[in-house]
């Protein structure tokens, strides 16, 4: 449920300094819109152009970083997210007026220590640094008391939807409910039926089964639309042979990767440090006498065994004095007392992992490699302005390939184009991208190689024809032919169950799953197994039949029990109680901010969201 002041105010802050983050990285607070500084109001409350530029901004690169793709403005628009932007701004505008009606406001020394809480106003010492704040703030085009200003307004805004989402709670019995319907426990029978269980056997589809199934389904044998590209390229593999490289780079480049290449003998290693070498003899005489056990040692200091876990280690990594000693003990047990780095200790090694080297003969093959794709990486990267300069003087792909070492392809493209250079996130993106009028550019590859296209034409989606499918068409049928024979057979075996036949003397391969809860997963049975046998209206002793992929199960429900009483059980009802006040609480805020929109009203100035739209492109 929404809290009170302090939480509130701490999303306040990163509110706040998030629009920084994002000025500093080109938006924020530029000037958007020109001479005009708001894109709508409620009542007498304006939303700034430079908040709209931000916020939308910041909502693109959080969609960029999910997927990996570029999101542009229009996509913004299509997609609704400019006017869920938009809406979330109203809102706040809406509860900012509100509190400036009934005169809600923090005081200075509340926005004052909310400002010395900023990380990003701290100097190096951890203390807050008025110059770093300051230039911070200039650098968006802020100043100190707007910047309070807004603090101010947000901390109030916090204290009032925290008044609204006060008192919201959700009864007990919500999440028993919850509870009652994750742990539910049932006890399921099955039998598989498979096609080697039918008399007829599998069907085999005739020239004539062929022909009405592709006229039937024209959509599974249509191939998408395509753009149709032309490109050159060039990659380090393409020109290796004509790197040299040179043995004794090779040898210094194993030498300066050593580390992966040898492996010394490592051991899995305890360290119990006292503060007298007597101490540490003591203890080391008593576990030698069977009096005590490196576990008790540890216990009797006070410490856990994982505070003494010092990993797997070499002998370098210990000291001079116990590195020798550990590493001189033949299996496990317990060495010591020796000198360590914090003092007099005593060692107990638990296992050793051997060592491992591989020669510089063995690697050369594969040094030879990383070497020759960087060295070839750089060979193209001195040929990019050539490249650059012939498509300036007219050069076409055709040129290029034909007077340069950049090889020539086509391929009609689609999102799910795979294999050579459709496996490239640059291609991908370029090639989703190209238009009809562009003009070849040179764009660089992940690996260090250069490639340039240009679309031909667009590709219609087209029906293929069915010599060309035929294999697939036939797969298509007789899948479809064969589930049907099973469904029939299956629902004729499902009768007999629900008859009183037995599970187990049906002659097919049976299993029983014991006490399983919806939240249970069975790798071994088809998709929607689960949601099947727990249907809210199958009872004990009831039936259902489950299609897979050539073959149906058929359950039946022996025992239905409830959920057991256990700690994890009530953190899932806490949890749903917490999470259903928590949305409770949302929706009132939310009702109450479309109510003050309604009361107050709501101006939008299109033309600046227009204007914003067309700087952001």
């Amino acid at each position: 449920m929404a809290s009170g002041k302090g939480s509130g105010t701490k999303m306040v802050v990163w509110g706040l300094m998030g629009l920084l983050i994002v000025g500093l990285g080109g938006f924020g607070t530029a000037n958007f819109g020109g001479g005009v500084t708001r894109v709508a109001s409620v009542g007498d409350e304006d939303v700034s152009t430079n908040a709209y530029a931000t916020a939308l901004q910041n909502q693109m690169r959080a969609i960029e970083a999910q997927t990996g793709q570029p999101f542009s403005v229009a996509q913004a628009q299509d997609f609704g997210l400019s006017q869920q932007v938009l809406d979330q701004l109203l809102s706040q505008a809406a509860l900012d007026a509100e509190t400036a009606r009934v005169g809600l406001s923090v005081g200075d020394d509340a926005v004052r220590r909310e400002l010395l809480n900023i990380d990003a106003f701290k100097g190096i010492d951890g203390k807050f640094d008025t110059e770093a704040y300051k230039q911070l703030l200039a650098r968006n085009n802020m100043t100190d008391k707007t910047f309070e200003a807004d603090l101010r307004k947000e901390a109030a805004r916090s204290i009032l939807t925290g008044a609204l989402a006060s008192g919201i709670t959700m009864p007990p019995s919500y999440g028993q409910v919850v509870v009652d319907w994750l742990g539910e426990r049932r006890t399921v029978s099955v039998a598989t039926l498979e096609a080697d269980a039918l008399e007829t056997g599998a069907p085999i589809a005739s020239d004539s089964d062929i022909q009405a199934w592709y006229d039937a389904h024209p959509d599974a044998y249509t191939a998408p639309e395509a753009r149709r590209i032309t490109y050159a390229w060039l990659t380090p593999a393409m020109i290796m042979d004509e790197v040299d490289l040179d043995e004794d780079a090779l040898r210094q480049l194993y030498q300066d990767n050593i580390d992966s290449y040898i492996q010394p003998e490592r051991r899995l290693v305890e360290r119990l440090v006292y503060g007298t070498e007597e101490e540490a003899q003591a203890a080391a005489d008593r576990i030698a006498a069977g009096e005590s056990t490196f576990a008790d040692e540890v216990t009797a200091r006070g410490l856990d065994l994982i505070d003494t876990d010092m990993g797997d280690v070499s002998e370098d990594d210990l000291s001079s004095e116990a590195g020798p000693a550990v590493f001189a003990l033949d299996g496990t047990g317990v060495v010591g007392p020796v000198m360590s780095d914090l003092g007099p200790a005593i060692y107990r090694v638990n296992g050793t992992l051997a060592g491992s080297e591989i020669s510089f003969d063995e690697a050369r093959e594969e040094l030879a490699a990383v070497m020759g794709t960087d060295a070839a990486a750089r060979l193209i990267s001195g040929l990019l302005e050539e490249f650059d300069n012939d498509l300036a003087e007219g050069y076409t792909l055709e040129d290029l390939a034909n007077e340069t070492q950049m090889e020539l392809g086509t391929l009609d493209w689609t999102p799910s184009s795979e294999g050579g250079i459709a496996a490239y996130t640059a291609f991908k993106q370029a090639a989703a991208q190209v238009t009809l009028d562009d003009y070849p550019e040179i764009l660089e590859l992940s690996d260090g190689g250069v490639f340039a296209l240009r679309l031909d034409e667009i590709v219609p989606a087209t029906l293929m024809p069915l010599d060309e499918v035929r294999d697939q068409v036939a797969a298509d049928w007789e899948a479809d032919a064969l589930q049907q024979r099973l469904t029939a057979r299956a629902e004729a075996i499902e009768t007999e169950v629900a008859s009183g036949a037995a599970i187990a003397e049906l002659g097919l391969p049976t299993e029983t799953f014991t006490a399983i809860t919806r939240q249970d997963f069975l790798s071994n049975m088809p998709e929607g197994f689960m949601d099947a046998v727990f249907a809210p209206g199958l009872q004990v002793g009831g039936t259902t039949l489950i299609p897979g992929e050539n073959r149906v199960v058929i359950a039946k429900v022996d025992t239905i029990e409830p959920p057991t009483t256990s700690e994890e059980n009530t953190a899932i009802a806490e949890s749903y109680i917490t999470s259903a006040a928590q949305g409770a609480a949302t929706d009132v805020i939310d009702a109450f901010s479309e109510a003050l929109r309604a009361r107050e009203g709501v101006t939008i100035n299109q033309t600046a969201l227009t204007a914003i739209h067309s700087q952001m492109q």
